[in-house]
Parts: C-alpha cells; structure tokens; sequence
C-alpha cells in the first residue's frame, strides 16, 4: 500500500491509503483517520471515511493547508504501528430475500440489467458459479460482513464480506442505473453489499429488503432515539434469513417499538482473522447468542 495525498480545493484534504479495497487498507484508514480526529488539530471540521480512505475538511484560515497536510503525514507513521484489533458490536439484520417489492421493481428495468431474461439473484449465482439461488442466497448470509463506510446516501452502509477474497461474491452494477429502489433494499455492486437507507435511483443488484430501519432523520424510531443513522464503519453485520410473516412481525414492532435489534459487542483482530477465518466469524456469530 502506498498512500496518496491531495488537496480538494483550499478546505479539504484527500487521503487514498490504497486504490484496492481490502482489510488492511481499511483497518489503516480507519486508524488514521481516527487518529487525526484523537489529534484534534485546529482548524479541522469534518472528517469523513471511506472504504480504503478518508476526507479532512478544515478552515485555512485556522491552519495553512501545507501545516495540515504536514500534521496528517506524520500521523501515518503512528497508524501503521497501531495494532489492527477494535472492540466493535455484531449487530443481526434480518433480510426477506426474494420479497415481491425488490422482485417488482426489478422487472420494470430489466433493459437496463446484464441479463434482462434473469432476476438480479438469479444472475448473480449465475455469474459467481452458484448451482441455484438458493444457494447462492446462503453464501450471502451465512458469513459476517465488515461496515467499511456510511454514506454516499445519508445512512447507506457499505458492507465487506468476510470471507477469503476467492470466495468472496462479485457481481457487477447495472448498465444504467433505475430510477427506483425500495426504501432498505439489500443491495449488491462490485464486492459491497449495501442498504438503501431511503427510497431512490440506484445500480446495485437488489437481493431483498429488509424490515428493520436504519435511518430515521425524525429520531421516532426506539433504537434511533440518540442518532439518526444506525450504522458506523467497523461495525459487523450478521444478515438472517426470514420470511414474510418473520418480516411483517419484525416491521411491526419497528413502527411500534416493539422491536429492538440483536446486537452483541465483540473484539475483532484482523490478524486472528487472517489465520482463522473461519473460526474468527464462528466466534463473532456466536456473541450473538446471548443478545
């Protein structure tokens, strides 16, 4: 990995610790830009993570942009010495996959899509060596998966698959993009899984939607109270398959408050992970068994 380092303009500062996506690029920008926040520079008034980069905002006036630029350098060093391990929470999302609402809205634009005679999931266990949709469904939700950044949409988590990057699901975007998408559609582009916060135009393949609300800018929601946005990167996402009548429960007591999600606190060390993975996500899967 080689970090790049670039003005946006005189009040932002742009760092791309790795042009491919993967772990120890994210674990190196989280760390950084976590550590320019611990650093508390004057003049800085945003930070904002990406996959395998971040973005400082800060006023010039406050600190010249070649002293920024020279403070965040420095940090670099400190992040690559940093132990990769965070104390993070596993939360359980539970998914409808194949729901009438993604499988309507997908039919409406299928001259858009790679294969306009297939469903999205029907063609991404096609292109990924699946014999079935079925199975390609549990290959999504049967291992855990890394929040590497909030955004691009207020709320919008992108997800990581946990799993080695052979194994790893890829499926490309639409040819062009619809121009609706049901509002916390479960989502697919690239090696990211994403879900839509809000209802709106997208590219992704969408595999299902699910019940629970992860963005709430009225703060009604019981488990919004306290932030709008549900999701913040290094969270780690365990996707559980449901039915119609497990969706239309768990919706209920959403909007009735009823409903809380699983969620359990977990250590995650990437090292450990690489050496087992399979025995790391076990691990961070049963926590969830006592939530």
């Amino acid at each position: 990995m080689k970090t790049r380092y670039t003005f946006g303009g005189d009040e932002h500062i742009f760092v791309e610790v790795d042009e491919e996506m993967s772990l120890d690029a994210f674990f190196k920008s989280l760390t950084m830009s976590n550590a320019v926040r611990a650093a508390d520079l004057p003049g800085v008034t945003e930070i904002c993570p990406g996959n395998a980069s971040f973005q400082v905002r800060f006023d010039p006036e406050v600190m010249h942009p070649d002293a920024m630029m020279s403070a965040i350098k420095d940090l670099e060093t400190q992040a690559e010495a940093a132990e990769d391990r965070l104390t993070t929470r596993i939360v359980e999302v539970p998914v409808y996959y194949k729901d009438p609402w993604t499988q309507e809205t997908l039919m409406r634009f299928r001259e858009r899509h790679q294969d306009p005679d297939a469903t999205d999931l029907e063609y991404a266990a096609r292109i990924n060596g699946y014999d079935s949709v079925d199975d390609f469904i549990v290959a999504h939700h049967s291992a855990p998966w890394f929040v590497s950044m909030v955004g691009f949409v207020s709320g919008l988590p992108f997800l990581y698959q946990l799993v080695a990057r052979d194994r790893q699901i890829e499926v490309p975007k639409y040819l062009r993009p619809r121009t609706d998408t049901p509002k916390q559609t479960v989502g697919y582009g690239g090696c990211f899984t994403a879900i839509y916060s809000v209802r709106g135009a997208g590219g992704y393949q969408m595999f299902g939607i699910t019940p629970m609300t992860i963005y709430d800018p009225r703060q009604e929601v019981s488990y919004l109270k306290d932030f709008m946005v549900f999701f913040r990167p290094g969270d780690i996402v365990k996707f559980a398959p449901i039915d119609r009548a497990e969706y239309d429960r768990v919706l209920a007591g959403v909007a009735d408050g009823t409903w809380q999600p699983r969620i359990a606190e977990v250590e995650f060390d990437l090292d450990a992970f690489k050496a087992d993975m399979t025995g790391t996500n076990a691990k961070l899967m049963e926590a969830l068994n006592d939530a």
